[in-house]
């Protein structure tokens, strides 16, 4: 298997596509960590599952835009299951409300940020310094990142933007040591599409894509999972499309 003895890190791992990610990475050998901030019972439901199957995790909640929490989960990793990290798949982040240039104020602006931007500068930091040589680091920009997003997205895209730089960044910083690279979805059948998406939008994005429908989570998983192997041991610094076809870049 590919993660046999090795550790990861997934964090927003509670539910939808980290959750997938981090029973996918446990099917694959690796010992998971899985941080959540408030879908306590998708995380621990994960950690039960992987146990079940013979597997070894934990859960953590933890605000991933807080230094000391971010710090906290490392700790608890390393005491867990020693001092490496091998996988590193940063799922946490959010579009937190639509809002246009003139609805937001510079505290949604900041929010947004933190969230997506800071909060994967803060785990990478504390990450990187603990991963040996052949580790992985995987992103979670989005398909708003390269199209700008839909109506009131305007600051959800500027910040997957800025992951998919910081990626490509991080790529040239870390190389050769560690690999560094971001998945970009389109429309996922996630609590994401259901809080923020109207039903008859995803019904028109899903029937434009070539493959008539909209991606799931274990779909997202199986991509995380080839980035983070040693099967993707020459790819560094790519943003990876994973949208049914309705955009290609």
């Amino acid at each position: 298997m590919e993660f046999t003895g090795k550790t990861a890190i997934v964090t927003g791992g509670g539910r939808d596509i980290g959750r997938a990610c981090a029973i996918r990475l446990a099917e694959g050998g690796a010992n998971v960590a899985i941080n959540y901030h408030s879908s306590s019972a998708g995380a621990e439901s994960a950690v039960a599952e992987i146990k079940a199957a013979g597997g070894n995790a934990f859960a953590l909640q933890g605000d991933m835009t807080n230094a000391a929490d971010v710090a906290r989960l490392v700790s608890e990793t390393q005491s867990q299951f020693g001092a490496s990290i091998d996988v590193l798949v940063h799922v946490t982040g959010g579009l937190v409300a639509r809002k246009t240039i003139a609805e937001a104020g510079i505290d949604h602006w900041n929010a947004v940020m933190d969230l997506n931007v800071t909060s994967f500068f803060l785990i990478t930091k504390e990450t990187a310094p603990h991963m040996p040589a052949g580790s992985s680091i995987v992103s979670f920009a989005s398909q708003a990142g390269r199209d700008g997003g839909g109506p009131g997205a305007v600051a959800y895209a500027a910040s997957k933007g800025a992951v998919m730089t910081m990626t490509r960044g991080l790529a040239k910083e870390f190389g050769p040591k560690i690999r560094v690279n971001s998945i970009c979805p389109g429309m996922i059948d996630t609590d994401f599409h259901n809080t923020f998406t109207k039903d008859e939008v995803r019904k028109f994005v899903a029937n434009a894509t070539p493959l008539k429908r909209e991606g799931v989570p274990v779909d997202v998983a199986n991509l995380t999972a080839f980035l983070a192997s040693d099967q993707a041991a020459f790819m560094t610094g790519t943003c990876v499309d994973i949208n049914g076809g309705i955009l290609f870049s």
